[in-house]
Formats: structure tokens, C-alpha cells, sequence
């Protein structure tokens, strides 16, 4: 069996791809859980930062966009928090634990909105 030598290319940029997306994850684990770690001292403008970061590095991190609406919502920044929860929930529409943070901070805010316009 022969292999072209595009063929091989294209395996082993395949394959060479494969630890460069887990580092890339796990690089952005690492900054979420920073995150967590200094959200739980109150830190909440480092935690923000770090969620960031972790999105930066993996933008399909819906964990990390989820933990930036919590910061957000925390923060009083209403629309970054919408943002944030949307954009998790457009990329794991069927976590359960994103899902009830959205809804929870559309209940309370839409009837802070109400109550603010009445």
C-alpha cells in the first residue's frame, strides 16, 4: 500500500492537531478554574479576567461563558451577563446547569426591569 505524500501531510496535521485542541482546552480550564478559585475570595474583577481568558484561548468554552455571566450579572454589567449566558446556552443548549442560570437571571432581571420602568 502506498501513501502520497500529501496524504501523510494531511494524517499528520490531523494528528498533530488532536494535543494542540486538549492543550488548548486545558489552558482554558486552568484560567477558569483560576477564576472560580479567586470569584469564591471575592475577586470578582480577577474572575472576569481569568473567564476571559479562557475564552480568548477556547471560544467554545461554554463553561467559561456561563462562570462570565455569573461575574457579569454579580458585577451589575445586565447586558455583558445576557451576552454571556447566550453565548453559552448557543453552545451547549442542552446543559441543564447553564440553562437554569439563564432563566434565573432573566426572571430576576426582567422583573427588576419592570418594576424600574413602573
Amino acid at each position: 500500500m502506498r501513501v502520497s505524500a500529501a496524504s501523510l501531510l494531511c494524517l499528520l496535521l490531523v494528528l498533530s492537531a488532536t494535543p494542540a485542541a486538549a492543550d488548548t482546552r486545558g489552558d482554558a480550564k486552568k484560567q477558569v478554574e483560576f477564576g472560580i478559585a479567586v470569584a469564591q475570595r471575592g475577586l470578582w474583577r480577577e474572575a472576569i479576567y481569568r473567564w476571559l481568558r479562557a475564552v480568548q484561548i477556547d471560544p467554545t468554552y461554554a463553561a467559561a461563558h456561563n462562570n462570565l455571566g455569573i461575574a457579569y450579572e454579580h458585577e451589575g454589567e445586565l447586558d455583558k451577563a445576557r451576552a454571556a449566558y447566550e453565548k453559552a446556552i448557543d453552545l451547549e443548549p442542552d446543559n441543564t446547569f447553564i440553562k437554569q442560570n439563564y432563566e434565573l437571571f432573566k426572571e430576576i432581571n426582567d422583573r427588576t426591569t419592570r418594576q424600574d420602568t413602573q
